[in-house]
């Protein structure tokens, strides 16, 4: 892999080379501080000392040169200004048109002072992060707890860049004035709302949105979903051409999400009664409900690499199968067989498009939207959730139709098939094939190196002091390795296999999938084995069941507006991280039936706290993931959002066998049996992140 500093060198603008930050030199320094430590020929408050003045040093140099440029970019505006003002009231058109290339000449130049923060921003971040590992000190914290609130802070300036917010809103709103608003009198300050169709402008926007990305309840559900992308954008030739974009297919992809969804927890309430009335024993729903995600583990694989070739024909064959597993599934109860039952859930899971779902939002939605996307999937997801078992309690009827029966197991069955009947319908006639100008991975050949460059170089500012796993792969080398051009290519391919996918797994990166498998282990226990648990307890009915559960998924949306919105701006992530674990094993303890009599209070208040930290969990974790996974996972079929999905599937698939068998205990076990599995995972999590803590995130 080429070294950062290499990299760094040739992305930089030529004529502004001396103002970058010297990274290789300070590279260099940091050795000879660990040699000179080492011999003893100076100490470590010395070394702290000389590295926060050459530190200091390097950031004033790049927020003077920042200060420099925007004057020169301020007295431009100021005489483009004046030529503004001087246009006549009906100026000619080609008057019009001079003005507004010289705008975006202006904008043009903006832009490369943004990215010029962005390179110093990375590279400030990185050599930071090596200090740290080098000396197994937190200096890091130190650095940046005294200057970033400093009165006479530089360091803002590169992180925050301050007074760059002046010059956009002065090219913005002069484009704005410019263009033909057919007789408005209306200014950008009175309709924020209405789009500025300036590609420069845009341009600008997304640079800025990456270096004032901060966590909000939108960008917390977005990264949620864990949707790996490139995070700079591409060269203007290679973006996503927003003319091309459909809203339609996307809105058929939630809707696919959400329908998925619905299937997956309609039938909860009502499993353990349809596995008796087949003469197995209720805890066989374990079964029941675990074929669909045995399933999910297979066909999460095959879908993302069909997807590298197509969105429309895996979306197809998805609603078919889906049709076919519904309907198998309701006519299991006419034919009295247990197998045709089965068998209707693994269809159903052999239906499951969400690799395609979470592809084509990160391919074919523009930057601009992605984050609304990315968060319309976390919010179908959540709201599916909830109205499957709403919709199960619903069902509550019993008649027939000719040989058919239509009642409270059958029905979530034929209400799905009939969905998925009508989703395909309207797939056929609306959906959109994107176009596909660039190969199996996603990126042109000739471009991998820069779009990987990209990747990292926007990573820095999303979250200025995170460690990345690419990161932790240069520090062992050296700077001055050039490497083949081949060999820089293999290094941004995408994995080709679960196994060198795996590979590229760094430590922390274990742990927070080690996290994801043991919250979704403990929340399918809760949600899986409700039905049976609470009619051996309590004698709840089903519509009951259907109301807890609907209750549950409710939950989703709100918890992550509130993380999103108010603690994750308290509190680091993995603070809220390890916080969330411990309390998930407080639920857990809750829920066991020890010696007083079990109680609906003690059960639902356990379960809501149990699940309630998970998802906050989750939402944090998958959040973490998205900043830390390589780039080289952001495409491709074995991509990181099919590793969290395998994780997550695999925890379902592992929990609701742990169901079935705990039956053989007898119902009255069944509590206690499962739950001892979710204790044990959770604790092994908990030490994991406890060892890993300061080091990882």
């Amino acid at each position: 892999m080429v070294a950062f500093g290499k990299r760094l060198k040739e992305r930089q603008i030529q004529e502004w080379q001396g103002y970058y930050i010297n990274y290789k030199l300070m590279k260099k320094k940091v050795k000879q501080y660990a040699h000179q430590i080492e011999v003893g020929t100076l100490d470590r408050p010395r070394v702290l000392k000389n590295f926060s003045r050459m530190l200091d040093n390097q950031i004033e140099k790049i927020v003077l040169f920042l200060l420099e440029q925007q004057g020169l970019l301020a007295s431009k505006l100021t005489k483009l200004r004046e030529q503004h003002d001087a246009l006549e009231e009906h100026p000619p058109i080609s008057k019009i048109t001079e003005l507004r290339e010289a705008y975006r000449g202006a904008g043009n130049d903006l832009l490369k002072l943004l990215y010029f923060v962005e390179m110093n921003a990375i590279g400030l971040r990185k050599i930071l992060k090596k200090f740290d590992k080098r000396f197994r000190y937190r200096f890091t914290d130190y650095y940046v707890k005294t200057r970033a609130n400093h009165p006479y802070s530089q360091l803002q300036q590169v992180f925050k860049h301050v007074g760059l917010g002046a010059v956009v809103g002065a090219v913005s709103r002069n484009l704005h004035e410019l263009q033909d608003r057919q007789g408005s009198y209306l200014s950008i300050y009175d309709s924020p709302s209405l789009p500025l169709q300036d590609p420069v402008v845009d341009s600008i926007n997304a640079a800025v949105d990456r270096l004032t990305h901060s966590t909000n309840s939108l960008n917390f559900m977005a990264q949620h979903a864990l949707i790996m992308q490139e995070e700079l954008p591409a060269p203007v030739e290679q973006r996503i051409d927003e003319e091309k974009y459909h809203f339609m297919s996307l809105l058929l992809n939630l809707a696919n999400t959400f329908l998925y969804m619905v299937n997956t927890y309609i039938i909860v309430p009502t499993a353990d009664n349809y596995s008796m009335s087949l003469g197995a024993a209720a805890t066989v729903c374990g079964i029941v409900i675990g074929a669909m995600a045995v399933a999910q583990v297979f066909s999460s694989v095959y879908f993302s690499a069909w997807s590298n070739r197509s969105y429309f024909r895996p979306l197809i064959f998805s609603s078919i199968v889906l049709f076919m597993g519904n309907a198998l599934y309701a006519l299991a109860y006419d034919l009295n067989s247990l197998t045709v039952l089965l068998l209707g859930r693994l269809f159903c899971g052999f239906g499951s498009a969400r690799a395609v779902n979470r592809r084509y939002i990160s391919d074919c939605v523009p930057l601009k939207f992605r984050m609304q996307a990315s968060a319309g999937f976390v919010s179908a997801s959540a709201l599916g959730m909830a109205c499957g078992p709403a919709l199960a309690g619903i069902l509550q009827t019993n008649f027939k139709i000719y040989k058919l029966t239509f009642n409270d197991v059958t029905l979530p069955g034929w209400v799905m098939a009939v969905a998925w009947l009508v989703y395909l319908v309207w797939l056929w006639f609306s959906f959109k094939e994107p176009s596909r100008d660039f190969d199996e991975n996603n990126s042109p050949h000739a471009s991998n190196g820069e779009k990987a460059e990209k990747s990292k170089l926007e990573k820095g500012l999303k979250q200025p002091l995170l460690i990345t796993s690419e990161e932790k792969k240069e520090d062992d080398e050296d700077p001055e390795a050039d490497g083949s051009e081949e060999d820089r290519e293999d290094s941004h391919r995408p994995a080709t296999s679960m196994v060198s996918a795996y590979r590229l797994l760094t430590p922390s990166i274990k742990v927070q999938l080690l996290i994801y498998f043991m919250l979704k282990y403990a929340m399918e226990i809760l949600l899986s084995e409700s039905s049976v648990v609470t009619t051996y307890y309590f004698n709840w009915s089903t519509s009951t069941v259907a109301i807890f559960l609907a209750c549950l998924g409710l939950t989703v949306l709100p918890v992550n507006i509130v993380v999103g919105s108010y603690i994750s701006n308290m509190f680091e992530d993995r603070q809220i991280l390890l916080a969330s674990e411990i309390v998930v094993c407080v639920g857990i303890l809750l829920s066991f039936h020890i010696i007083i009599p079990y109680s609906v209070h003690q059960y639902v208040c356990s379960g809501l706290i149990m699940f309630v930290s998970a998802e906050v969990l989750e939402g944090v974790n998958l959040s973490l993931l998205s900043r830390v996974m390589s780039s080289r996972l952001s495409r491709g079929t074995y991509n990181g959002g099919l590793l969290s999905t395998e994780a997550g599937t695999i925890a379902r698939v592992i929990a609701d066998a742990t169901i079935t068998i705990a039956g053989f205990f007898g119902q009255s076990q069944l509590l206690n049996t499962t739950l001892l599995p979710s204790l044990v995972i959770c604790v092994v999590s908990i030490v994991a992140t406890c060892c890993t803590y300061n080091s990882l995130y």
